[in-house]
């Protein structure tokens, strides 16, 4: 996959791609990036990209002319590929959007910033909206980097093992079990038994049961929207039983 990330701070998006897992997937031969830079595509000599609001308002807008003209550039005419802006107008971005993007072998990133970006970028160029959250942000660069991020640990050869992508939390709808790691006991608290006896059918039960337990307790949307096996609900009422009978005095 090649990812192109349009930025008026191409130095920070750059370095912040030079670490851990997208910096040795880059090395890997799994993804390449490019940044791009409006500024190269500013016709005055000062290269300016933005101006003020037509209709009046505080704050600058993008303008449309390098923008586009460096979108364009970075398509290279190529067609079907996803022009995504970041945008808290877009739509949430999920693990299952993630898995959409994950299928293309290019993507162009487009990171806004003031106001935002001339209505005629998004008429001509943007196919897609992303939101990362309902926040304002100075600009889309954080919020592109979190999407490079989800969408890149899930491409062949990304991470060392391709089951933790595949195990993580929302992967199947619901949020992923706890983790643990030695020593065995720490202040006090000891690691639950299922993980330490080494039967593997109990440890995915406890797993999978956790998974139900911690969804249902502080994602319940989620939930609700899942399609659960006649195990999943018995595990999560046996969960829901013990949890009660636990705080009983």
């Amino acid at each position: 996959m090649r990812i192109d990330v349009v930025t008026i701070f191409p130095e920070a998006v750059r370095q912040s791609l030079d670490f851990s897992i997208m910096q040795r997937a880059e090395a890997a031969g799994v993804v390449e990036f490019g940044v791009q830079n409006p500024r190269d595509y500013a016709l005055d000599r000062h290269k300016v990209v933005d101006d003020t609001p037509y209709g009046g308002g505080a704050g600058m807008v993008m303008k449309p002319q390098p923008l586009v003209d460096c979108i364009e550039a970075a398509l290279a005419g190529e067609s079907g590929t996803p022009v995504l802006l970041m945008t808290p107008q877009g739509m949430p971005f999920t693990q299952q959007e993630a898995l959409r993007l994950a299928q293309f072998k290019h993507l162009v990133m487009v990171c806004g910033h003031y106001e935002g970006v001339d209505e005629r970028v998004r008429q001509t160029v943007i196919t897609d909206e992303i939101s990362v959250g309902d926040y304002v942000l100075t600009g889309g660069e954080l919020p592109a980097l979190m999407v490079i991020d989800a969408v890149v640990r899930l491409l062949p050869g990304a991470v060392g093992n391709e089951l933790s992508a595949a195990h993580d939390s929302f992967a199947d709808g619901l949020l992923e079990h706890p983790h643990y790691t030695r020593p065995r006991e720490f202040r006090g608290l000891r690691v639950p038994a299922p993980l330490a006896q080494g039967d593997h059918e109990e440890v995915r039960r406890w797993r999978r049961q956790m998974s139900l337990l911690r969804t249902y307790r502080r994602r319940p949307d989620l939930l609700a929207r899942a399609e659960l096996t006649g195990e999943d609900r018995e595990l999560l009422a046996a969960a829901l039983e013990a949890a009660r009978d636990s705080e009983k005095p």
